[in-house]
């Protein structure tokens, strides 16, 4: 999609504050092949979610809808309104404010469905969630950023509707397909999740090395106290408010764990599309960095949170061996 002119002013007239200031003039080539491999990372990955879907699964959880409407609104609610806090709080200049406000409004990413399975969640209510979550993406998330642009002087005008709902329509088409494939020929569904797997790895070694090519000398940009505050709160507070709000709901403690993972963890490949397809990578400079470092505190507070479970886990397996035994010898 076309870059808008509204965009164009915004960026003239905070030269000083976007994250563009000293990036380098790219080679066409290079910013192809950018846009290129972050469309296919995220149209594989979408693929492979849709191929882990089970249409008689998914009607149990539709036809039950609480967990799922629960896991909506924390995500659009809490969320976006967590990442808006941040960047009012932290004082975000214009071009930090607008990636981090489309990284909180992203729907649920395919990370959460990973760790509500290590946190022994609903993998199949996850997979439901992130998909119903996407679908929903496409009318809330221009809403959201709509509204909350309007904090933000002169922001309004740089929100990227066009490439969000582009970007959007990218993740839905393909999970459609991975669900079809799934539905209609399932003995091929574990050959392209492989197959998705390899190219994901492949392609995702690829971008890291293009956009470290291009704004790699820039990287110390995003290493900064206010963005590594917002990289760490916003699925933190995304964590324990999702875990409160559906406990405080009467689920399930198995339907709060995914619910939590669902609202801390984020599409990072679809907020990375959005970036790359919708700002010249001159204007969003080395922010176009900032979902590698969010992912990065995503995996880090959710392996702590699988740890913690872990040990739990541990600790009440050693009680009940211990009762076994008492109770087998009369201790």
């Amino acid at each position: 999609p076309n870059r808008t002119e509204n965009q164009g002013t915004f960026v003239n007239r905070n030269a000083s504050d976007v994250g563009g200031r000293g990036v380098r003039p790219l080679e066409r080539s290079i910013d192809l092949a950018l846009s290129c491999f972050t469309v296919v990372v995220l149209v594989i990955t979408m693929v492979s979610l849709g191929c882990s879907m089970e249409v008689s699964k998914m009607k149990a959880h539709i036809l039950k809808p609480k967990g799922i409407g629960i896991a909506l609104l924390a995500q659009f609610f809490i969320m976006p309104l967590t990442a808006f806090s941040l960047s009012k709080v932290l004082q975000l200049s214009p071009i930090k404010a607008v990636t981090v406000l489309i990284a909180g409004c992203c729907p649920g990413g395919t990370l959460s469905n990973i760790f509500s399975l290590a946190l022994k969640g609903d993998l199949n209510l996850s997979i439901v969630m992130t998909t119903v979550s996407s679908i929903a993406g496409l009318a809330l998330m221009p809403l959201l950023l709509f509204i909350y642009s309007r904090g933000f002087p002169g922001l309004e005008k740089a929100v990227p509707y066009t490439g969000i709902i582009y970007s959007l329509i990218m993740t839905l088409l393909p999970c459609c397909v991975g669900i079809a494939i799934n539905y209609y020929k399932p003995n091929y569904s574990p050959y392209v999740k492989k197959v998705g797997i390899g190219i994901l790895i492949v392609s995702g070694v690829i971008i890291f090395a293009l956009a470290y090519v291009s704004v790699g000398h820039l990287l110390w940009m995003i290493v900064t106290p206010d963005i590594l505050t917002a990289a760490a709160l916003l699925p933190a507070i995304g964590f324990a408010l999702g875990y409160l709000l559906s406990y405080f709901s009467r689920v399930s403690s198995r339907c709060c764990r995914t619910i939590s993972m669902e609202t801390g963890c984020q599409n990072i490949q679809l907020c990375t599309t959005i970036l790359k397809v919708s700002f010249d990578l001159e204007v969003i400079g080395p922010m176009f960095l900032f979902p590698l470092l969010y992912i990065t505190t995503q995996c880090c507070e959710a392996l702590l949170l699988s740890f913690q479970n872990f040990m739990a886990v541990c600790v009440a397996m050693r009680q009940h061996v211990q009762e076994v035994i008492n109770y087998r010898y009369g201790r």
